[in-house]
């Protein structure tokens, strides 16, 4: 499970690099919204920058993964993905396979290594050349071949182990292309159900990390669904109107409007003493979902210390995939579903009625927010506010500042002192720690020093969720070790 989660970690720096794509073909469609780029200059200038990277996506996978992976996120590492990523997919091309082979390629080996060049294919070559890095980047080899020590060694040894595994690929590529394929075709075969229940396990999965892999299946090119790619490469990119970018406009009323009725049903519930602490808290959190679709900051507020309400979020979740899939309301995100991302995609082809999205947003903040204050009342939860008073720790910073290294010296008091720190990193919203004995970890002076969850996945791990500016205390926390 562990490297899982590290696995998972690393598929957000590539996923981090679409909002640009985003932009740039948010605001080229925006300005030639009828020949997407035919009919202006600029428009074209903008959706070519944009094409560049969607067309680039899998080869981004294989780049982050080996960076995200490595032990010491060196650049020598991602040149290595890409090195490796360049050899896999020029053997196993559908030309080179028919001349290893000596024969002819049937129809569907032929579709199959034409899709050779796709995210799953990135990810396993980014998690090998992370493998062979934190192993030998460190080697040191005789005097005669002393320029090839180290990390430039890396690279060549990238390239062999890649080319050794193309060879068994040669084999098992085709069915377990056609396997993905499969289950592709299942999933859409369920329709609105199908949404629904992608939904429903992407929140279940939030505390492990392992939701962006999930996340794989449905926005890239893994099973054929590829919501995402298609969404953004316009009306010549084979998307089908009506049906292209389904799986992602159902998180739009839960992020911009049902979480944030969640924290104000939190603030409403909170205990009047301590409404002024759990504030600044809950406030940033629902801005920060509103804009930017980041969730994680509310949900780890509740998430283990009400795992029913937790429950709620995920069936809740699963019932907005399903009804805006049903409706055929269609909206498009490149991180996630924010504000900033409905305002993006609203001039691509694909996004019918995405309009009304938000109407039915606001139904869902009242929705969330009478459920919310519902069964915090009926099974007392121990939400944000509402914890034991014996409980309570003194709150040392405030809640929003942005005095990065107070909080860093704070953080890492809590988890047991430097002596107790072996690897500090992070993700989009979580410090990942690695420590020689976890039960030295303090969650409640985390939380009172503007951390949102904490999570301990092992003895020796823990994440500290704080949310989209982490990398800021990440960084403090690094000049203290």
């Amino acid at each position: 499970m562990k490297y899982l989660q590290k696995i998972g970690r690393s598929l957000m720096m590539p996923v981090a690099v679409l909002p640009a794509a985003a932009l740039l073909l948010g605001i080229g469609y925006a300005i030639d919204p009828t020949g997407w780029g035919g009919n202006n200059a600029l428009a074209n200038f903008l959706v070519q920058a944009g094409d560049s990277i969607l067309g680039a996506i899998p080869l981004l996978f294989a780049i982050g993964v080996a960076y995200g992976m490595s032990k010491d996120k060196n650049g020598a590492a991602a040149l290595s993905g890409l090195v490796g990523f360049l050899v896999v997919t020029a053997l196993l091309s559908p030309g080179s396979v028919a001349n290893l082979l000596s024969r002819e390629l049937s129809a569907t080996h032929e579709l199959a290594f034409s899709k050779i060049n796709n995210v799953l294919i990135g990810i396993i070559t980014g998690v090998v050349t992370a493998e062979l890095y934190n192993r030998f980047s460190n080697t040191e080899l005789p005097t005669f071949l002393a320029f090839f020590s180290g990390r430039r060694s890396v690279p060549i040894l990238t390239a062999a182990a890649m080319a050794v595994l193309s060879l068994p690929l040669l084999y098992i590529w085709p069915p377990i292309f056609s396997a993905l394929v499969a289950f592709g075709e299942f999933i859409a075969g369920l329709g609105p159900y199908g949404a629904a229940l992608y939904g429903f396990s992407n929140r279940l999965l939030i505390p492990t990390g392992l939701h962006h892999a999930l996340n794989s299946v449905f926005w890239f090119d893994l099973v054929g669904i590829d919501d995402l790619g298609l969404f953004w490469a316009g009306p010549g990119g084979g998307g089908v109107i009506g049906e292209t970018g389904r799986y992602m406009a159902g998180f739009f009323p839960v992020m911009m409007f049902g979480l944030p009725g969640a924290c104000l049903a939190m603030y409403r519930q909170a205990k009047s003493e301590h409404k002024k602490r759990v504030y600044g808290l809950l406030f940033a959190a629902a801005v920060t979902s509103f804009i930017t679709g980041v969730t994680e900051p509310i949900e780890f507020s509740f998430m283990f210390v009400a795992p029913l309400l937790y429950l709620v979020h995920a069936v809740l979740t699963a019932i907005s995939m399903f009804v805006i899939y049903s409706l055929g309301w269609i909206a498009g995100f490149a991180f996630s579903a924010g504000a900033i991302d409905m305002i993006l995609s609203s001039r691509v082809v694909f996004a019918v009625n995405w309009y009304l999205i938000p109407l039915f947003g606001i139904l869902y903040f009242f929705i969330y927010f009478g459920v919310f204050t519902l069964f915090i009342k009926k099974f007392n939860l121990k939400t944000p506010g509402r914890e034991d008073d014996d409980t309570e720790s003194e709150m040392h910073i405030e809640l929003g500042t942005s005095d990065w290294a107070a909080m860093a010296r704070a953080f890492v008091e809590a988890v047991g002192g430097l002596a107790n720190i072996v690897e500090v990193d992070n993700c989009a919203t979580r410090i990942r720690l690695e420590v020689k004995d976890s039960t030295l970890v303090e969650d409640k002076k985390l939380k009172a020093n503007g951390a949102a969850g904490v999570i301990k996945p092992s003895k020796s791990s823990v994440q500290i969720v704080i949310g989209p500016k982490v990398q800021f205390v990440t960084d403090e926390m690094k000049k203290l070790l």
